[in-house]
């Protein structure tokens, strides 16, 4: 029988846990950026919108943010990328004011704040008004703009800019003229989707609004006319015949049919 040591070293405990995630963790010491993780786990942003943040928080003071240069950098596009920049101002990580130049030229000053706005600046910044230019009439909350706006609760990837929506608007309504309900319109813009990504979500279903737009309906023709009815025409009263004393009708006094046949005779 072995002896018991109860002296002996407990055997060593692992540094990690056996589910969840691992972290090796190395301390940088140049080229890295600061980031809070009210933003890296915040619960309304989408990682979309995180990841967005991120990147703009890690470039150099005066480099290009629009959406067509981050379009030219990553695969989401310009529609998702311009959601995620919303979600950014929404939340205070993100301002975008427009001004003019001495040149009269208009453009827009863009501030990442890596802290969220509303805890670091209550106060709205003050920026200098800018005349908005003419804008054709847009529609409002039409039954057409409603359509499209719900389009991307059906699929992500139908998420439409206020500028596509407003694009498209005509389209929908030459459906409804044509007596398509909006519950079909819907059901033709959502049904059979491609499993590929929908990279150009507005090109998309403006090709399937003119494809797929169904005939007119027939005009009905009318039924004819039922004819009036004719008038009642009165007999011709009695007269007495000049050569028989018979009577017989006749509009004007004379003779009978057969004392007019046997004079002629």
């Amino acid at each position: 029988m072995t002896d018991k040591h109860p002296s002996a070293p407990a055997p060593a405990k692992t540094r990690h846990s056996h589910s969840g995630v691992i972290h090796e963790n190395e301390p940088h010491t140049e080229n890295f950026t600061v980031v809070g993780n009210h933003l890296l786990q915040h619960p309304d942003l989408s990682l979309t919108a995180i990841g967005l943040a991120v990147h703009i928080q890690s470039l150099p003071a005066g480099a290009s943010i629009g959406i067509k240069t981050l379009a030219g950098k990553f695969p989401e596009g310009e529609i998702r990328i311009a959601a995620a920049l919303r979600e950014l101002e929404e939340h205070g990580y993100l301002t975008r004011a427009r001004e003019r130049l001495q040149s009269g030229q208009v453009t827009t000053r863009t501030t990442s704040y890596n802290r969220p706005r509303t805890a670091t600046a209550p106060a709205a910044e003050p920026t200098v008004p800018v005349p908005a230019p003419p804008k054709a009439s847009a529609p409002g909350r039409t039954p057409a703009v409603g359509l499209l706006t719900r389009l991307r609760t059906y699929d992500s990837r139908l998420l439409l800019s206020e500028r596509d929506v407003q694009r498209l608007v005509p389209d929908v309504s030459a459906w409804f003229e044509r007596g398509v309900g909006p519950t079909a319109v819907e059901r033709a813009l959502t049904s059979g989707l491609p499993q590929d990504p929908i990279r150009h979500p507005a090109a998309f279903l403006a090709c399937r609004l003119r494809e797929l737009l169904p005939p007119s309906l027939p005009v009905p023709t009318p039924h004819p006319a039922s004819p009036p009815p004719s008038a009642s025409v009165r007999p011709d009263r009695f007269q007495d015949c000049d050569g028989c004393d018979r009577p017989f009708r006749s509009p004007e006094p004379g003779q009978c049919r057969d004392c007019r046949l046997a004079g002629a005779a």
